[in-house]
C-alpha cells in the first residue's frame, strides 16, 4: 500500500497557501483610502478603487492622504470620529471598528460643499453616496499661508501649497503659523509692514492689500539668511 505521508505534506501545503491567500485577501479587502484637496475633492474607495457605497460590519484600516492645508478629512459615526487637522498636509492611518449605521466622511472647513456618506451592515442606504464637488470660484481676497520656523526655516504659499513666488496685486488674507521663539515672520513691501513678535509662537492672520513690486518675508533676527520674496504685477 503506497505511503500516505506525501500525500498528506502536499495537502498541507495547499490548505496553508490557501489560508495564506485568503488573509492577504481579508487584509487588502479591510484596507480602504481617502483623499482631500487639493481642491474641492474629497473620496473615500476601496483597495480596488471603487467608491465606498456600503460595507460589511467590522474593523477596516483607513489610510488617508491629506494634500490640503485648507481641508481636512473627517470620519464620523457611532463609534468613529478621526479626523486629520486642517492645516496640515500628510499621510495618517486609522484603525476603526464600524457597525449598523451611516457614516459620513467631510471637510470640517467646507461641509456642506466636500462630504459623502455610505452604509455599513443593515442599515438603512444614505441619501447619497456623493464624494466629490466641483470646485467653487476663489472668493476674494485670495489666500497666503506664511510659516517659520521651527529652526531656521521661512515660507510663503498659496493656499494650494504652491511655492508664492509671483502673485497678481489685489487683497489677500495671510495667515502666519509662528513655530519658533527665536525667529518671527515679517512681510514688508509697498503699503505693507506686518510683523509677529520674537518669542511669539501661534497663529496671526492679516488683511493686506498687494501692489505691484516687491515683497519681502524674513526673520528680523536672522533677516541675512532667513528670508525670502515675492513679485507682485
Amino acid at each position: 500500500m503506497p505511503s500516505l505521508k506525501p500525500l498528506l505534506i502536499v495537502l498541507g501545503a495547499a490548505v496553508a497557501a490557501f489560508v495564506l491567500s485568503g488573509s492577504r485577501a481579508h487584509a487588502q479587502a479591510t484596507t480602504l483610502h481617502g483623499t482631500v484637496g487639493p481642491a474641492f475633492n474629497i473620496s473615500l474607495v476601496d483597495a480596488s478603487g471603487n467608491p465606498v457605497s456600503h460595507l460589511e460590519n467590522g474593523t477596516y484600516t483607513i489610510v488617508v492622504d491629506d494634500k490640503s492645508e485648507e481641508h481636512n478629512f473627517h470620519l464620523k459615526g457611532p463609534g468613529v470620529d478621526q479626523f486629520t487637522p486642517v492645516e496640515l498636509v500628510g499621510t495618517f492611518t486609522w484603525t476603526v471598528t464600524l457597525t449598523d449605521a451611516n457614516y459620513t466622511f467631510l471637510c470640517d472647513a467646507h461641509p456642506t460643499l466636500m462630504k459623502g456618506t455610505f452604509g455599513v451592515g443593515n442599515a438603512p442606504p444614505p441619501p447619497t453616496t456623493t464624494t466629490t464637488t466641483s470646485k467653487p470660484p476663489l472668493p476674494p481676497p485670495g489666500k497666503l499661508v506664511g510659516t517659520v520656523g521651527p529652526g531656521a526655516s521661512i515660507s510663503l504659499k498659496k493656499s494650494s501649497g504652491a511655492s508664492a513666488k509671483a502673485l497678481k496685486a489685489g487683497k489677500y488674507s495671510v495667515s502666519v503659523r509662528d513655530l519658533s521663539k527665536a525667529q518671527n515672520f515679517h512681510l514688508i513691501g509697498p503699503g505693507v509692514n506686518k510683523a509677529t513678535g520674537v518669542g511669539f509662537i501661534g497663529r496671526a492672520t492679516w488683511a493686506v492689500t498687494l501692489r505691484k513690486g516687491t515683497y519681502r518675508f524674513q526673520s528680523d533676527p536672522s533677516k541675512a539668511r532667513v528670508h525670502g520674496s515675492v513679485r507682485v504685477s
